[in-house]
């Protein structure tokens, strides 16, 4: 049975509400303002995700600096990568209470804070704990909202705003990893980072650029999307499980606890005024007062939408192919990491140094890499193309790659593969997306924060663990291996769960049968 609109996620409201009231869109949603907030993104990724994937520069630095083990050592990159994502459901804590802006530009400063501590560390213990968690928190609370942003201000153009936002990422990743490379000759590995600090503070400008719309306009526009996607919707709900089915994310609740709490600032409007009518001797700690409460009915409310979308009855957990999304993420982000943290050491196993130092294998996937996300917003963004599709089969080239990786000893060999490996992960930009379409806009914060944290985890053991294989084995051929083996399990499960519920039909709900 095919699935409605609702099915997807979407939260339309009454339609016959909104109907009586014509819609005065903003103009800012897919134009103005959003090509701002695109452009804010784009440098985030640049300074974020750019830098992590220029990693493996400093990790052949501490490697001769401490002469640690390669296991030991790079788990300072994977903690950086991991704990970026892994914090994505707490941010969403944060996100929901403060709103993006205000995340953003204190995780710029912590980002930035874990990078010059970092300058002045004596072993790989201590980075573990100001580059790993220091500068991943700070990472993680300004990824979020970069991404987060983007999908509120564009509605018809989500997929190519997406892409262009995430080409960051391929930019930052050629550009950073020249900067480190000639900042870590030039000044050595510790200036280097202390440099690297200073740049990160841009990121509280990219956060200042994050102006939130307002709840109105986010509302109009779940209205004006449910109309003008409503093919698409149908497309993607041959392998989507809906949410409602399982239980309703309900709004009730919300509206009864947004009365009470303007009940409570209420009452301490009247008694702010017959505090003034007296005199004025208590209006200092009126305001306070008045301030600790609209302070303790945000903070209320954000834990409460948080609450509820990760712990409810209804929670984004009851929805089977969201949960297969998160067990895919779970084994795919490590296959495109581990590349990035130990090419360079295998070009020069294979007496590749020469030809790599003119043209990095990495930044061969790194340009690529943007060609592949802007392209693959196009074509997901056409008509007639379902958005769900082209991201399975970005992945499957992908785990391809991976597999065949190894076989490869020659620079044009591992040249030819890394450029396909940066074209088909271009399917990052399309995540956000895939995750709108089974959750709707107003659960995206939380939702995507659980699937970049499952991607965390994944960032977070596979470098070490690659690294762990190499110690025993003294090749990286098998790391390459069941890296490629676990994400065929993840796209496995991608596939079998649309399958299970196609097999299931089930009674139309009330909601739906209005429709």
């Amino acid at each position: 049975m095919y699935a409605s609109r609702e099915d997807i996620g979407y939260d339309f409201g009454d339609e016959s509400k909104v109907g009586s009231k014509p819609i005065k869109p903003n103009p800012n949603i897919d134009g103005g303002w959003a090509w701002m907030i695109v452009f804010s993104s784009f440098l985030v990724h640049i300074l974020i995700m750019g830098s992590q994937m220029a990693l493996g520069i400093l990790n052949m630095e501490w490697l001769e600096e401490f002469n640690q083990s390669r296991g030991l050592t790079a788990w300072v990159s994977s903690l950086s990568m991991g704990i970026t994502l892994i914090v994505g459901p707490f941010i969403g804590l944060f996100i929901s209470m403060c709103g993006c802006r205000t995340t953003a530009i204190i995780g710029g400063i912590l980002n930035a804070l874990g990078w010059i501590l970092s300058a002045y560390a004596s072993n790989v213990h201590y980075l573990f704990l100001t580059f790993g968690v220091t500068a991943g928190i700070g990472s993680g609370m300004v990824y979020l909202p970069a991404v987060v942003m983007v999908g509120q201000y564009f509605q018809k153009r989500r997929a190519l705003a997406q892409g262009l936002s995430t080409t960051g990422t391929g930019f930052g990743a050629f550009l950073m990893t020249a900067l480190l490379k000639y900042l870590c000759t030039e000044f050595g590995w510790r200036n280097a980072m202390f440099i690297q600090g200073a740049i990160s503070l841009n990121l509280c400008v990219c956060g200042a650029l994050m102006r939130p719309l307002s709840p109105r306009y986010l509302s109009e526009k779940s209205v004006v999307r449910s109309k003008s996607e409503d093919n698409q919707a149908k497309a993607l709900s041959h392998s989507t499980e809906t949410i409602k089915s399982n239980g309703v994310l309900g709004e009730e609740p919300e509206k009864k606890e947004e009365a009470t709490n303007e009940e409570v600032l209420e009452s301490v409007q009247h008694t702010e005024i017959g505090g003034s009518s007296k005199g004025g001797r208590n209006m200092y700690g009126l305001r306070v007062l008045k301030t600790v409460s609209q302070l303790t009915v945000t903070v209320r409310k954000g834990f409460a939408l948080w609450y509820s979308s990760y712990f409810g009855a209804a929670s984004l957990f009851t929805n089977r192919v969201f949960v297969a999304f998160i067990i895919w993420a779970l084994f795919a982000y490590s296959s495109f990491v581990i590349p990035f943290i130990h090419l360079p050491e295998i070009v020069r196993q294979y007496n590749l140094s020469s030809q790599n130092n003119v043209f990095p294998l990495t930044s061969i996937i790194a340009i690529v890499h943007i060609f592949g996300k802007v392209i693959l917003g196009i074509i997901s963004d056409l008509p007639c193309i379902s958005t769900w599709n082209v991201f399975l089969m970005a992945n499957f080239t992908l785990v391809t790659c991976i597999l065949t990786l190894p076989l490869m000893q020659t620079y044009v060999g591992l040249a030819v593969v890394c450029a396909v490996i940066g074209f088909s992960s271009g399917y990052f930009s399309l995540m956000p997306v895939v995750t709108e379409d089974l959750v709707g806009t107003k659960h995206l914060a939380n939702a995507y924060g659980i699937i970049i944290c499952a991607n965390g985890i994944s960032a977070l053991f596979g470098p070490p663990f690659a690294g762990w294989i190499y110690d025993i084995t003294q090749k990286y051929d098998f790391s390459f291996y069941i890296a490629g083996l676990l994400y065929m399990v993840g796209i496995i499960f991608l596939l079998i769960q649309p399958c299970i519920q196609k097999k299931q039909p089930r009674e139309k709900s009330t909601d739906e049968a209005q429709v």
